[in-house]
């Protein structure tokens, strides 16, 4: 069990990486500023510091350790991250190519991020969407699964577990279902309209938890209630 970050500094740094990476999300969050301040050894290990993570799955330690290596040891991303420009596996049912979105979250440029994770999600919804520009909540059911969890996975992997359709289904569950009690907490106007003029939105790690990404709610809820309850999704909760 964890006793704080009292006890880091004696750990060597293969101990503080097995620590956080079976540590519980709390303990995990307390390691954090320790991990910052170790960035340099832990880089040292090279591929080593995510040999114990799965890059199939959406564990954001490891998430967490890219992000770290990007600020302040970014040159031994190239031998991490490969050809692909992304650490974790980004499966596409359509033929889409993920890597964008991973480099976005992992420079933590999440208006980038969300502006891609849209264009996807009118691009699985097909081409009447994408000539208009947005989605239909009619328009999700068919959605291609696979892509809607790759979406899911990354977003989860690269904010702390705190954004991604999962955070925004849990948050809704766990408030009854009540879209007006959702809005206020995860930092959306009460009617769920947002535009991304500056200053309307936060894109950064200090937004609520299920800030991000943004789903249009111009039509009110019926296009993120279709899509939280995609059955691909429902599964990830």
């Amino acid at each position: 069990m964890l006793s704080g970050l009292s006890s880091t500094p004696s750990l060597t740094v293969e101990q503080l990486l097995e620590r956080f990476r079976t540590g519980s999300a709390r303990q995990r969050r307390s390691l954090i500023p320790t991990i910052e301040k170790r960035a340099e050894e832990l880089a040292s290990l090279g591929s080593a510091a995510l040999a114990g993570f799965d890059p199939k799955g959406d564990d954001w330690a490891a998430g967490w350790l890219l992000q770290v290596f990007q600020r302040q040891q970014p040159q031994v991303l190239p031998s991490l991250l490969g050809a692909s420009n992304g650490w974790f596996d980004a499966p596409s049912a359509v033929g889409i190519d993920y890597s964008p979105l991973q480099r976005d979250l992992l420079a933590e440029q999440f208006e980038e991020a969300d502006r891609f994770t849209s264009r996807v999600l009118r691009q699985l919804a097909g081409p009447d969407a994408e000539q208009r520009g947005y989605v239909y909540f009619s328009e999700v059911p068919p959605m291609q699964g696979l892509d809607l969890i790759t979406l899911d996975r990354l977003w989860t992997a690269y904010s702390q577990g705190r954004f991604g359709f999962t955070a925004q289904a849990k948050l809704l569950a766990a408030l009854d279902g009540r879209y007006e009690r959702l809005w206020p907490r995860i930092g959306w106007k009460q009617d769920g309209v947002w535009t991304r003029y500056p200053g309307a939105f936060t894109w950064n790690l200090d937004a609520p938890e299920g800030h991000m990404p943004l789903i249009n709610q111009l039509r009110g809820v019926r296009l993120m209630d279709a899509l939280l309850n995609h059955p691909s999704l429902e599964g990830r909760r």
